[in-house]
């Protein structure tokens, strides 16, 4: 039997997907294993495994990200219930004003996703966009676009977050150089970006809904009734804490200068720091929280914490499946194919700007085809590393720092974000968004993000070289 090409295989892919979530409107976790299952049987390998390596994919994103998200929808709905959600947005409220509610859910995305994982950050926040709609009366879809929009800008730019890290280190950047001028070109570009979200959101009205498979969310509780601050923001800053601590110190203890002390504290926030164990740690907080503001009986918060996994089980399926998606896409040769398209098996070096705008399309490219960001900014910018770097791993001479490179590149792994992306899902399904919908704002959003910080970036390159 012959093999199809990588990039028919990928167009029988999107179709798949597209046709039966938009067109036959069938459970987005029913098409992407469908589309996962259709890509396996056209993609290379023994016709043995092609099915079960959809489900072995299935599972080890499900292992990645499920207990994440099932103990972030614990925390998300005590923060609601227990009134800590509308304790600390009369915090923002009272710093910024009413007017400034997006910005100030941008800055938190903004600065929470430098450490964490950009789906954990928008599960964190996303009780505070609710509270702060039911509060102020404002937008809920600028609310939440800018609270994502700024988890997104980071996730892809700034270490010690896994993609851009990885990215300078296969670039050969400096881990500091890649913090500072990702921070450079992220902030004007999430200005920017900001704008465009309050033009979108007065022509696109999207009410807030309830949360897929969750209970009525309560009124807000008056203030009296309400937690202290410090409790209220416990569960959120306890994971960025101790999972910060974990990258810092085992950074740390890599160091051949290292002293005891600091081999000691690695060994410790490696478990303390472990992403599955801050969300049950800081879960575990939320719920004693809620306990001490409600007092609800073990029968009433069993059925909390039952609601609040429900709703998680469904992003986890939906997660999951688009993981194996991705994964078969891969398993295609879908990479390779896109890479060739553009520098060919021989490539030669390339220097000047051109480089910039071929790495944001590479992985642009990648981005749409395989769903995950990270994988997008790990091909792309091993493919990139060697066209600028020497055998002795010194850089060639393109004309800029090539930190520019590797921004251009988490710019471009932003691009594309749809329905094998699974952000995508937990945008809409979490924000209570329909796949249109999400189409319409949050994938024009994203992508719009990457463009803008393409020029950016090019200009930085351009003013300010750092050669």
């Amino acid at each position: 039997m012959f093999d199809l090409h990588p990039l028919i295989i990928l167009g029988i892919a999107v179709a798949t997907v597209i046709g039966m979530i938009i067109v036959l409107r069938i459970n987005a976790f029913v098409a992407l294993i469908t589309a996962a299952i259709v890509v396996s049987l056209l993609a290379p390998g023994e016709w043995s495994d092609k099915i079960n390596r959809v489900a072995v994919e299935f599972g080890v994103t499900a292992g990645k990200i499920g207990i994440v998200i099932a103990m972030a929808a614990i925390i998300g709905k005590c923060l609601i219930d227990s009134g800590a959600a509308d304790r600390v947005v009369r915090m923002f409220m009272n710093l910024l004003g009413e007017k400034r509610a997006p910005v100030s859910l941008m800055s938190s995305g903004f600065v929470l996703s430098i450490p964490v994982f950009f789906d954990t950050v928008f599960y964190l926040l996303l009780p505070l966009a609710r509270s702060m709609h039911r509060k102020t009366g404002r937008n809920y879809l600028l609310l939440i676009l800018a609270m994502g929009a700024g988890g997104s800008i980071t996730h892809s730019l700034v270490p010690p977050t896994p993609g851009p890290l990885y990215i300078a280190s296969e670039l050969k950047v400096d881990i500091g150089m890649m913090m500072m001028m990702g921070l450079a070109v992220a902030i004007p570009t999430a200005v920017l970006i900001m704008f465009f979200i309050k033009w979108l959101t007065t022509r696109i009205d999207i009410p807030m809904r309830p949360i897929e498979g969750s209970a009525p969310e309560p009124e807000p509780l008056p203030e009296d009734r309400l937690p202290g601050l410090f409790v209220s923001l416990l569960p959120i800053i306890l994971p960025v804490i101790l999972i910060s601590a974990n990258t810092i110190f085992t950074a740390m203890a890599k160091s051949e200068d290292a002293g005891q002390g600091v081999i000691l504290a690695a060994k410790v926030t490696a478990v303390a720091g472990n992403a599955n164990l801050a969300m049950l740690i800081s879960a575990a907080i939320a719920l004693t929280v809620l306990y001490r503001q409600r007092k609800p009986t073990r029968t009433q918060l069993a059925q909390i914490v039952e609601s609040s996994l429900m709703s998680g089980g469904v992003i986890i399926l939906i997660t999951a499946a688009g993981g194996a998606f991705g994964a078969m896409l891969k398993e295609a040769q879908i990479g390779p194919a896109i890479q060739n398209l553009f520098v060919g098996e021989n490539a030669t070096h390339i220097a000047g700007l051109k480089l910039l705008f071929m790495g944001f399309a590479v992985a642009c490219l990648l981005k749409f085809a395989q769903g995950s960001s990270t994988v997008s900014m790990l091909t792309t910018s091993a493919m990139m590393a060697s066209l600028i770097l020497n055998p002795d791993g010194t850089h060639m001479p393109i004309g800029f720092h090539p930190v520019y490179l590797a921004a251009v590149i988490g710019f471009g792994a932003q691009c594309g974000n749809w329905m094998n992306d699974s952000g995508f899902w937990i945008f809409a399904k979490m924000g209570g968004l329909t796949e249109v919908e999400t189409l319409k704002t949050w994938t024009v959003t994203v992508s719009l993000i990457g463009v803008i910080g393409l020029f950016v970036t090019v200009l930085f390159a351009t003013v300010l070289p750092l050669v």
